[in-house]
C-alpha cells in the first residue's frame, strides 16, 4: 500500500510539479500512524528524492526560470527555517490542525483563480519582481511547519501571475521545491524524526512514479497541463482541510474526555 501510494504522488509531482507534502502528510499520519513531527520529517526527504529525479528532465529542456527561482528563494529559505523551528518548539504532538486547515483553504482558494480569468495578472512578477521574496516567505513558513505548501502554493503563485508557460512554471517549482526540501530534510535529519522503513517503501513507488510523470508531462498540452496543476493543487487544499478538521475534532474530543473523567471520578466516589 505504501509503494502504491509513492507511486500516485510521485505521478503527480512528475506532472504537475505539486502534490508531495499536501498528500504524503495526512497520509502518513491518517494511514501510517506517524506522529505529526514524524511525517512531515519523512515527507521532506520523499519529496526531496522525488525532486531529485524530476528536475534534470526540466533542467535538459531548459524549462527553468533562474530569475525568478532565486527571488522565490531569497523569501522562501528564512521562512522554511522558521517554520522547521517552529515545528520543534511546538513538539511532534503539538502541530496544529488549524495551521492545515488554513493552508487547505488558501490553496483550494487560490488554485481557483486559475479558472478566473478576470483576477489573473500575467505580468505582475515581472513589474513586480520585488515582492516575490516577500510573497515565497509564508511558503517557506508554512513549507517548514507541515512541509507542505512549496510546491503548490509556488506553482499557483507563478501559473497565474507571471508570463512563464506552464511547463517553466513546473520546472521552476520543482527546483525550488528541491531546494526547500533538502534544506529541510537537513535540519530534520539531525533531529532523528524521519522514518527510514517507510521512506524506502514510498520511494520504491515514488521513482517510477515520477519519471511517468515528467514523461507523460511532455504529451500534455499548456492549456491541459495548466487545468490538470489548478485541479490537483484545489484537491489537495481540499484534503488538507478535511484531515485538519477531522484532527481538530479529534483533539475537542480528547480535550473534552479529559475535563469530563475527573468530574465522574468525584460523582462516583
Amino acid at each position: 500500500m505504501h509503494s502504491l501510494l509513492g507511486f500516485l504522488i510521485a505521478l503527480a509531482v512528475g506532472l504537475t510539479g505539486i502534490g508531495g507534502g499536501g498528500f504524503t502528510v495526512p497520509a502518513l499520519v491518517l494511514l501510517a500512524g506517524l506522529t505529526a513531527g514524524d511525517a512531515v520529517a519523512t515527507a521532506f526527504m520523499f519529496a526531496g528524492a522525488l525532486r531529485l529525479v524530476a528536475a534534470p528532465f526540466y533542467l535538459v529542456r531548459q524549462q527553468i526560470h533562474t530569475r525568478y527561482l532565486r527571488l522565490l528563494l531569497q523569501g522562501a529559505v528564512p521562512g522554511l527555517l522558521a517554520g522547521t523551528w517552529a515545528l520543534r518548539w511546538l513538539s511532534r504532538d503539538a502541530a496544529s490542525p488549524l495551521v492545515i486547515v488554513l493552508l487547505g483553504v488558501l490553496l483550494a482558494a487560490s488554485s481557483s483563480v486559475t479558472f478566473i480569468k478576470r483576477v489573473q495578472n500575467p505580468e505582475f512578477a515581472r513589474k513586480n519582481h520585488r515582492w516575490l521574496p516577500w510573497l515565497a516567505l509564508p511558503i517557506g513558513v508554512e513549507s517548514g511547519f507541515s512541509s507542505a505548501g512549496a510546491g503548490a502554493l509556488g506553482t499557483v503563485l507563478l501559473l497565474n501571475y507571471s508570463e512563464m508557460t506552464p511547463a517553466q512554471v513546473v520546472g521552476t517549482d520543482l527546483l525550488f521545491g528541491l531546494v526547500l526540501a533538502v534544506i529541510g530534510s537537513a535540519f530534520h535529519w539531525t533531529f532523528g524524526s524521519i522514518n527510514s522503513p517507510l521512506l524506502f517503501q514510498l520511494l520504491a513507488g515514488g521513482i517510477p512514479g515520477v519519471v511517468a510523470g515528467c514523461l507523460l508531462a511532455r504529451k500534455v498540452s499548456a492549456h491541459k497541463l495548466k487545468s490538470a496543476i489548478a485541479m490537483v493543487a484545489i484537491f489537495a487544499g481540499l484534503q488538507l482541510v478535511w484531515s485538519g478538521g477531522r484532527a481538530l475534532a479529534q483533539q475537542s474530543a480528547t480535550n473534552t474526555a479529559k475535563i469530563t473523567a475527573p468530574s465522574g471520578a468525584a460523582h462516583a466516589r
